[in-house]
């Protein structure tokens, strides 16, 4: 019996070396990953570290990682069998920044956004009251009520669709909203990709003061001298650059090295050579977005005005006071993944954009700049505008093709169907297929007549 141990034992002891020896290229990842996730879900969102462990880390190799808080401190340093630490520290009105490998939170100066932040009498999306609640004879909502429950999973059942949080507006009217267990409608949740609309609607501000154009090129100094002088804007917008990048989440890529290596994520897609045509080499690159964060940077003569821009004249404009959008080490925002907020105010976002950029009266973006960001890239499929997805190709059959949305990793999604006068807000931990999109949207639009 005792033989029977020892070799049970030491196979346990060669099984592990070879999972570090295999992924150790791969552990700054890991840990980076790790100590980001729980530091923001911790200190950003208000969860626990056992749900946080369960869901937003329970991810392959994630998983090995430990994970210790330290609250005096708003920090999370999170190892993988005591190799590769890695910190994140949380700093109020950035979110939770990422640290290099042997940096002390003590040497870091942050720097935060100025933010005015109204309250207003007004009822839900425009105010802070309650909404007026309306009955509207077109709705079936015993339907309506069973597509949002088919959404979720039944507690003790298999865990497929995973989904967090669901809200349904029409006609500015909360119609349908549901959130599992753990999560409610004050709940702050991460929009992963869903930050590059956010980043594009920036532009979309800028545009209207008349800052910038779709058309113009020469957009970096480092580009002059080269082709990639001839990128615009729109190139840009459209992940039509023609530049080099590999948005793979699986390995270590230029995406992951990041996301979860890199102090400055405006620089990473800056330096890349380019590999095909522009506007004609449609690419989805997370580094692009950064790239255009810092683009935003360099219309404004200090920083602080940029940290301040993005909240006074679209995110606070609009009421999405819930959201924080993180910063990385050198203090840009991270406009491709980190922001943060309730499923009600990302649904304010979609509103802007259903009502074609006006927000109760105030018209934030041009109504052309709504148009041409649900307008198909070239080699995109029908699949992709301006920073947003599109249903032009007709990837969910069931539902019109004119909707389009801004979608996250993992299955985070803001619905905009226009004809109907719908937004859907759907989070959750499982995407397409294995959450089934076109059902979703198909069984509540089969509730309104």
């Amino acid at each position: 019996m005792k033989k029977i141990l020892k070799y049970g034992l030491l196979l346990l002891v060669l099984a592990l070396v070879y999972v570090v020896y295999t992924n150790y290229p791969r552990l700054d990842i890991i840990t980076g990953f790790s100590a980001k996730s729980v530091c923001s879900c911790t200190f950003e969102a208000g969860r626990d570290l056992k749900s946080i462990e369960e869901g937003d880390n329970d991810i392959d190799m994630v998983n090995y990682a430990t994970n210790k808080i330290n609250f005096e401190e708003k920090s999370v340093t999170s190892t993988v069998f005591g190799l590769k630490k890695r910190k994140a520290v949380y700093k109020e009105g950035v979110g939770c920044v990422l640290l290099p490998e042997k940096s002390s939170k003590e040497a870091l100066t942050f720097h935060k956004p100025n933010r005015k932040i109204s309250q207003s009498s007004l009822p839900y999306p425009y105010g802070n009251s309650p909404q007026k609640d309306s009955i509207f004879n077109n709705i079936n909502y015993d339907v309506l009520d069973m597509a949002v429950e088919n959404a979720f999973d039944c507690e003790g059942y298999e865990q497929k669709n995973r989904t967090r949080a669901v809200v349904v507006l029409y006609k500015d009217q909360v119609i349908a909203e549901k959130y599992a267990k753990g999560f409610s409608r004050e709940t702050k949740l991460l929009g992963w990709s869903m930050t590059k609309s956010i980043t594009s609607a920036v532009l979309g501000v800028l545009e209207k003061q008349g800052k910038i154009s779709l058309s113009q090129n020469k957009l970096f100094r480092e580009w002059e001298k080269d082709d990639r002088s001839k990128i615009t804007l729109n190139n840009l917008l459209q992940m039509n650059s023609g530049l080099e990048w590999t948005e793979d989440y699986n390995t270590i890529s230029d995406v992951t090295k990041m996301l979860f290596l890199e102090a400055d994520m405006t620089k990473p897609q800056l330096f890349k050579s380019l590999m095909g045509q522009p506007n004609k080499s449609w690419n989805y690159s997370s580094g692009t977005t950064n790239l255009l964060s810092g683009f935003i940077r360099n219309q404004f003569k200090t920083h602080q005005e940029y940290l301040d821009f993005w909240y006074a004249e679209l995110i606070d404009k609009i009421g999405m006071n819930s959201m924080v959008i993180e910063t990385d080490l050198a203090g840009n925002y991270v406009g491709s993944s980190y922001s943060w907020a309730t499923a009600r105010d990302w649904a304010k976002f979609g509103l802007l954009y259903l009502h074609k950029g006006n927000w109760n009266g105030a018209q934030i973006l041009n109504e052309s700049w709504v148009t041409y960001s649900a307008t198909s890239t070239n080699g995109s499929n029908g699949e992709y505008g301006a920073h947003f997805w599109l249903n032009a190709g007709g990837k969910y059959p069931n539902v019109p093709k004119e909707l389009f949305s801004c979608n996250g990793y993992q299955g985070q999604h803001v619905f905009i169907i226009p004809s109907k006068d719908l937004v859907i807000v759907r989070f959750g931990l499982a995407e397409n297929p294995e959450f089934d999109v076109n059902i979703f949207l198909s069984e509540v639009l089969d509730a309104i007549k």
